[in-house]
């Protein structure tokens, strides 16, 4: 069974296999994780992103990493927060479930996490936490390949908020 952590760090630092990006639709770049993800991957990224025509809300697509340590980045469009009724947590489940499924069919032993979501899209951190252990622990099964599940965390707050999540249920 992978080893799921929550770690407090900069994504665009990490050794794993995949890298995700919580993306626009456009896939060009953006502010925070995203415009991290693409200045430390390099002009090489953007590129291969106008190639993919952009994603939709709750899909995922991969591209190489480029001048990040990751070898692969699974980029993600997360829903913006309108309150929770407008189906936003089934499309934040399938931000997670589709990169899982996208990292099992490309082989890929380690993926870290965003707190997708729950920057600018304004999506609360507890609840955001909550849908993202829980589907990633129920989609595991499907994506025997991965072995290392890391969420990755910019703040302590954030840390916290997931390590209670990891800890408030016994993994399967």
């Amino acid at each position: 069974m992978a080893e799921i952590r929550a770690i407090r760090a900069n994504i665009v630092t990490l050794h794993v296999d995949a890298i995700v990006n919580a993306a626009n639709e456009s896939l060009l770049g953006g502010g925070g994780v995203d415009g991290a993800i693409h200045r430390a991957a390099g002009p090489e990224l953007l590129e291969e992103c106008r190639t993919l025509h952009g994603c939709k809300s709750g899909d995922a697509k991969i591209t190489k990493g480029y001048r990040l340590p990751a070898k692969h980045v699974i980029h993600t469009v997360g829903p913006v927060y309108r309150g929770g009724e407008a189906g936003e947590p089934a499309v934040l489940a399938s931000c997670y479930r589709r990169s899982l499924e996208i990292a099992e069919q490309h082989g890929l032993k380690s993926i870290a996490f965003p707190a997708i979501s729950t920057g600018i899209y304004g999506y609360p951190i507890e609840d955001a936490t909550r849908i993202a252990v829980e589907t990633v622990r129920a989609s595991l099964d499907a994506a025997p390949s991965v072995e290392d599940v890391i969420f990755c965390c910019f703040s302590e707050s954030d840390l916290a908020v997931y390590r209670q999540a990891l800890a408030s249920r016994v993994s399967r």
